[in-house]
């Protein structure tokens, strides 16, 4: 308490105190009007005392003054007298000639009554005795100012009484206020800094976290050079002296992020390698020198960049292709059980009605991935009101099929009706009559996928390693282009892919008028590389005489089919068409879209943006509302939701519709993945 009342008597006296030296001022502007404030910049200039003063003034600021000259102009050298008095005092004259002023001078005629309305060198207006106002006069003071610094001057008066009528008004209660948070807002000061701190200084800025590790970094890069500078000019003991300190500066900076992890006496070892390297730079350095040999490392560092960025993608390449032991383990786990229950006896016609009835909502999936494909339905069903009107077409290989057949056997889907079929049961799909069957056995893709002696896949580009995807082989990949032979009695259908997640009830599909169109998807115009241009090469006369390198593109993964449409426009003959123009990858290399590109080119109908957002499978930065939104998202890329590499912001949309509590699940750890 005593401690504050110092402080309030401390702060009383600093607002009394200024509340007299603003009444001073004022009383002082009021009562002696010739003093005037510095800032206002008013000297005794303004205000001289007599007419001889006010001459003198003009003297010496070097104003001189033209007499009146008859007949004298600018074209004439006239011969002129000047006369003024220097800083001391004395008259000075001096002779020159006309010509040798500037252009500020101005001849004027004048009445010869006196030469008091010439102008000067300055362009002020003549001075004139009788224009002078007296000493006493309220005009005196002001006449000579300009009227903007007379503004100003009339603000200033005017703010310092408005401000000495507020003090004097001020009650004692107000003042007890401003005390006290004068009093709070000083035990806020941090005088932590006090006396050191300076806006401007640089040392006085924050220190960066890895201050220390980037100086032995830079430290060891220059003495790298003048170690392969020392070694080319034999200079041994600064060589090994170079080596040894490049030695123990690494020691320092191990895996080190930040100069917290530095090992102790890694500032210690800063200064000692700063040592060497002055004495290396006073005995070798040679900017040409240094100069190529940093030339040389930067092209060695690229160098090593691209192969561990190859590396870098191949891997990457390859972890999205393998299938992760959970996943393996559940469809072992699924088959054995599927043969040891006699599950290959059982018949499903059941509902066989239900496969062939037009009126119902009818889908296609083509996967070998259980867990993937069991995502895709549970979705469906989640967002629908009847899912008993929902028919799921699942087809997958020889070696899945039992997995695949054993999951929808046992798990029920909400009443749906799913039938899974095994694509070897489909005789008519041949090589003779299914043209990427014949180009999938010929022994020149083989040598493409197989050949032990091609080379390394670690030197392809990202564009062509792509290509060596496993599921370009699969014909799974390719059934999408015979669906009329599949379901011949089926009008609609809508396709999905195993790697999409469904947030909307999709029924309104089936309701679109798609105005003879056969395909129903979402085009991409918006995404440069989806134009066509990118999938097909247009270098190819069959290519660039057929279709538009600027035309839009779409993707596969949620696709409407019009099926009537499908048969009658013979679309399936045309896909045979391009297929085998295409024997020798000469229109474009591997894969589905590019030939559905061709298949589908001026029959697609264009759907709305929110039914299918693409991208989180590679692209970490899609707009979260526009995902939420959507009425099917659609994980393609190489970032798949069910590995280890799924971008883990995007993977909850995918995993809620896992049944972890499932007992093969558990059985098989997947619950722990996600």
């Amino acid at each position: 308490m005593e401690v504050l009342t110092k402080k309030r008597r401390f702060v009383s006296m600093l607002f009394y105190l200024g509340v007299c030296i603003l009444l001073a001022a004022l009383f002082q502007d009021i009562f002696q009007p010739s003093i005037i404030s510095s800032k206002t910049k008013i000297n005794s200039d303004f205000f001289p005392e007599s007419i001889e003063q006010q001459k003198e003034i003009d003297a010496s600021k070097g104003r001189r003054r033209l007499h009146s000259c008859e007949g004298c102009s600018k074209e004439k050298d006239v011969s002129i007298t000047t006369s003024y008095l220097d800083a001391s005092g004395a008259l000075q004259m001096q002779n020159l000639r006309s010509k040798d002023l500037s252009a500020s001078w101005v001849w004027q005629k004048l009445d010869a009554s006196a030469h008091k309305g010439e102008m000067n060198n300055m362009g002020e207006a003549p001075i004139n005795d009788s224009e002078i106002p007296e000493k006493n006069s309220q005009s005196y003071k002001t006449e000579l100012l300009s009227p903007e610094k007379l503004r100003k001057l009339s603000q200033i008066l005017k703010r310092r009484e408005h401000r000495a009528t507020d003090l004097e008004h001020v009650s004692n209660e107000s003042q007890e206020v401003m005390e006290t948070a004068a009093i709070e807002h000083t035990e806020h000061f941090d005088f932590s800094l006090n006396g050191r701190y300076s806006s401007w200084r640089k040392e006085f800025e924050k220190v960066p976290s890895d201050y220390i590790l980037k100086i032995l970094k830079n430290q060891v890069i220059i003495a790298r050079v003048y170690t392969s500078i020392a070694h080319s000019k034999r200079q041994n003991k600064l060589f090994h002296s170079l080596l040894k300190s490049i030695k123990d500066s690494r020691n320092f900076i191990g895996e080190a992020n930040s100069d917290v992890e530095l090992k102790k006496g890694a500032k210690q070892q800063a200064k000692s390698m700063g040592r060497v390297l002055s004495s290396a730079k006073d005995s070798l350095h040679d900017n040409a020198v240094v100069m190529r040999k940093l030339r040389a490392m930067v092209y060695s560092t690229e160098e090593i960049a691209n192969a561990h960025r190859n590396k870098g993608t191949f891997l990457a390449h390859m972890a999205s292709r393998v299938t992760p032991k959970p996943l393996h383990c559940l469809a072992l786990h699924l088959t054995s059980d599927y043969y040891l229950n006699h599950y290959n006896n059982v018949s499903d016609l059941a509902n066989a009605t239900k496969l062939e009835d037009p009126d119902l909502y009818h889908y296609a999936i083509f996967s070998d991935n259980v867990v993937a494909t069991s995502v895709v339905i549970n979705s469906t069903l989640i967002n629908t009101s009847e899912p008993e009107k929902h028919v799921f077409h699942i087809v997958t290989d020889k070696l899945n099929f039992p997995a695949m057949k054993m999951w929808f056997t046992v798990h029920h889907s909400h009443g749906s009706t799913v039938h899974v079929e095994n694509v070897d049961s489909f005789k008519w799909l041949n090589s003779s009559y299914c043209p990427v069957l014949r180009q999938l056995e010929s022994d020149e893709l083989k040598e493409y996928y197989f050949k032990t002696n091609q080379q390394s896949l670690l030197s392809f580009g990202d564009d062509n390693l792509k290509y060596k995807n496993p599921k370009y082989l699969s014909i799974l990949n390719h059934l999408r282009f015979y669906l009329p032979e599949i379901y011949p009695k089926l009008d609609k259908i809508l396709f999905l892919d195993d790697d999409v997640v469904v947030q909307k009830d999709l029924t309104l599909l089936w309701s679109i008028d798609m105005k003879g169109m056969v395909n129903g998807a979402v085009e991409n115009c918006n995404v440069n590389f989806h134009q066509y241009k990118h999938y097909l090469n247009f270098s190819n006369p069959k290519i660039s005489v057929n279709f538009d390198p600027e035309g839009c593109g779409w993707a596969f993964g949620m696709n409407m089919f019009d099926l009537k449409e499908w048969r009658k426009q013979h679309l399936t003959g045309v896909y045979h068409h391009w297929q085998n123009m295409n024997d020798e990858r000469q229109l474009w290399q591997l894969g589905t879209l590019p030939p559905g590109l061709l298949t589908f080119y001026n029959t697609t109908h264009v759907l709305d943006g929110d039914w299918h957002v693409l991208g989180l499978g590679y692209n970490h930065h899609l707009n979260i509302s526009k995902i939420e939104n959507a009425a099917v998202i659609h994980f393609n890329g190489n970032y798949k939701p069910w590995l280890d590499l799924a971008i883990i912001k995007y993977r909850k949309y995918w995993s809620k519709f896992i049944m972890l509590d499932n007992p093969y699940l558990q059985y098989c750890h997947i619950y722990e993945s996600f």
